[in-house]
C-alpha cells in the first residue's frame, strides 16, 4: 500500500471590508508519515486570492511571487531572527499535530462493505454488466480486481478513482464487460489495508437481483394478506359466538 498523505491547515484570515479587498495567510503541513524529514511547512500568504509570497521549510527561506512579494522575501530573509523562527515552525507546529493526525486517524482502518450486481449497459455494448462496488473504507488506498475461474480478468474493465464521501469514508466503483458462459465463476476481489487477507465476492448469476426482489415484496405481501384474513376469520368466528338467536313466529 502507498504510504498514507494528510495536509493539516491553519488559516489566518483578516478582511478590509472597506473596498472589500481580502488578504490570508495560510499555514499547512504536508506529511507521509510521522518523521520529521518527510514533513514540510509552508507559509503562503495571499491577496484577493493570488499568492504573492511563500515560506517552504524545504528551502527555508521565502519566495516572492510578485514585485511586492519578491521585495518582503528579499527583507524577511535578511532577517536572521525572524527567519530562525520560521524555520523551527516545521518542528514546533507540524510535528506534534502530524503525530496526533497519526494517532487519531492514519493508524486506524476501517473494512470495506461490497455489494455485487448487474445492470443493462447502453445498447450495442456487452450484453451483461457486472458493477462491484465498494463502500465505507479508510484509508484511501485500495485494490479491486476481477476473477474468471480463479484467473485474473485484465479486459472490459473499468473503475472509478477512490472517491471521498466527506466523513473520511470512501468508495469505489469497478465495472466487468463479459458474455457470460456456462458453469464459469466470476469474483470480485477486493485488497485493503484493514484486510488480512482479500475479500473475496462471488457473483450468483442464479436469477437477477431485480427478479429476486420482485419476488421478495410478492412472497410479503401474500404474508400479510393470509394474516389479516386469519384475523378476519377469528374476529367473524368470535362475533358469531356472541350471538343470541331470537326465534320467530
Amino acid at each position: 500500500m502507498a504510504s498514507s498523505f494528510l495536509r493539516v491547515s491553519l488559516l489566518f484570515i483578516s478582511l478590509y471590508t472597506a473596498d472589500g479587498f481580502m488578504s490570508a495567510r495560510v499555514a499547512h503541513c504536508d506529511f507521509n508519515s510521522t518523521e520529521l524529514n518527510d514533513i514540510e511547512y509552508i507559509d503562503s500568504y495571499f491577496y484577493n486570492k493570488l499568492e504573492f509570497i511563500r515560506f517552504s521549510s524545504s528551502l527555508g527561506k521565502f519566495v516572492g511571487y510578485t514585485e511586492f512579494g519578491v521585495k518582503n522575501a528579499e527583507a524577511w530573509n535578511n532577517n536572521p531572527s525572524y527567519l530562525a523562527q520560521m524555520r523551527g515552525e516545521k518542528e514546533r507546529y507540524c510535528l506534534n499535530n502530524v503525530g496526533n493526525e497519526f494517532r487519531s486517524a492514519l493508524s486506524k482502518s476501517v473494512t470495506p462493505y461490497v455489494r455485487l450486481h448487474s445492470t443493462t449497459p447502453p445498447a450495442g455494448k456487452h450484453p451483461t454488466m457486472l458493477v462491484c462496488s465498494v463502500f465505507n473504507f479508510f484509508p484511501k488506498q485500495i485494490r479491486v480486481s476481477w476473477t474468471r475461474d480463479g484467473q485474473e480478468v485484465t479486459s472490459d474493465v473499468t473503475s472509478t478513482d477512490e472517491l471521498a464521501d466527506s466523513d473520511w469514508y470512501y468508495q469505489i466503483h469497478s465495472h466487468l464487460e463479459y458474455t457470460p458462459r456456462s458453469g464459469e465463476k466470476i469474483s470480485c476481489v477486493v485488497e485493503h489495508a484493514s484486510l488480512r487477507e482479500p475479500l473475496v465476492t462471488d457473483w450468483d448469476p442464479s436469477m437477477p437481483e431485480s427478479e429476486r426482489n420482485q419476488i421478495a415484496i410478492g412472497a410479503s405481501g401474500l404474508i400479510l394478506g393470509l394474516i389479516l384474513s386469519l384475523a378476519g376469520f377469528i374476529y367473524y368466528k368470535r362475533k358469531a359466538r356472541g350471538r343470541i338467536l331470537v326465534p320467530t313466529n
